[in-house]
């Protein structure tokens, strides 16, 4: 008899589940048809495409179209022990971790900054204008964005290199001297994005309870003291959340741009992996090789992100899973 009435329990309990199940679904039954096209999406452009990183380990030859890339000689880690014998390796990573470094210390902290800022702003006319301002830049194409910096800093049309000529000081060509070319980059890229980057900080710090603002201001505290004690704290999961995820990008600079900026005079500083398998990859058809190129990167970035994870997690509690 209890044997039965375990049992029977049981069935009442998945059934139970069940009807839960379906009540969920019916309730959310439009909103699972609205992200099928997102599914969709990361299953043909970025899912798919991975099968493609078996060519690392094999001699791919286009000749022989998609069924290739599983049926090419097996060479196994070649490639990658060619790749880091060469002696553009540790350049090109050097080049790539650097650019991102730089972007990540200077581009991260400032939209933090500039919503804190915008926030304490009482004119809403003031705060708003100031918000669209900053945004714009990066509604600009990066194509456009790059025509402009090189026309700025041309050492014969330039308006910088006419600024410093007016002031007796010769012109400097910016573009093809190494040594300015992370810091063209750095500054440029900060200054298109920190608008955009800061509307989800702007966001996290308006969803504090204003109740919160009025304790502290009962308790005699100031901006500085609102800021740093209740502000900051708030908004902290935030930061990391979107810290862990620059941190699993430090190894992919944006292609596009950098491609669009340099040239054979600043390869020292500017060349990167993303740069690097294009030329490889598309123009001399190394294809198995760039393959393995790209898959180091890619390891390496999937490898910070749980390292960056992980310690987040012990440290401030928050991470992404």
């Amino acid at each position: 008899m209890k044997v039965k009435a375990v049992g029977a329990q049981l069935q009442l309990e998945k059934a139970e589940k069940q009807r839960i199940r379906r009540k969920i679904f019916n309730r959310d039954k439009y909103l699972l048809v609205m992200i099928i096209p997102v599914v969709l999406y990361y299953l043909i452009f970025c899912y798919l495409p991975m099968t493609g990183l078996y060519m690392a380990f094999t001699n791919f030859r286009p000749g022989n179209g998609f069924i290739g890339m599983f049926t090419g000689e097996f060479v196994g880690l070649k490639w990658f022990r060619q790749f880091f014998s060469s002696p553009f390796a540790w350049k090109l990573i050097r080049n790539t971790f650097l650019l991102s470094f730089y972007s990540l210390i200077f581009g991260f902290p400032i939209p933090i900054i500039f919503a804190i800022c915008i926030t304490q702003i009482k004119n809403k006319l003031i705060q708003k204008g100031a918000q669209v301002f900053t945004y714009m830049p990066y509604f600009v194409s990066t194509v456009v964005i790059c025509g402009m910096i090189i026309n700025f800093l041309s050492p014969t049309s330039g308006i910088l290199n006419k600024l410093l000529q007016d002031m007796g000081v010769e012109a400097i060509n910016y573009m093809g001297q190494p040594q300015y070319f992370r810091a063209i980059y750095v500054i440029s890229g900060s200054w298109q994005s920190f608008g955009f980057n800061s509307i989800i900080f702007v966001s996290a710090i308006m969803g504090i309870s204003p109740g919160l603002y009025e304790a502290m201001r009962v308790d005699g505290a100031n901006k500085r003291r609102i800021i740093w004690n209740l502000v900051l704290p708030s908004i902290l999961p935030t930061i990391v959340l979107l810290l862990i995820m620059t941190l699993g990008n430090i190894l992919n600079v944006g292609f596009e741009k950098v491609f669009l900026l340099y040239n054979e005079g600043v390869y020292e500083t500017a060349d990167v992996i993303q740069t690097y398998v294009y030329r490889q990859g598309i123009i001399n058809k190394n294809y198995s090789y760039s393959t393995a190129v790209g898959l180091f990167n890619s390891v390496v970035g999937f490898a910070i992100v749980s390292i960056a994870n992980t310690v987040s997690r012990k440290i401030t509690a928050a991470a992404i899973w």
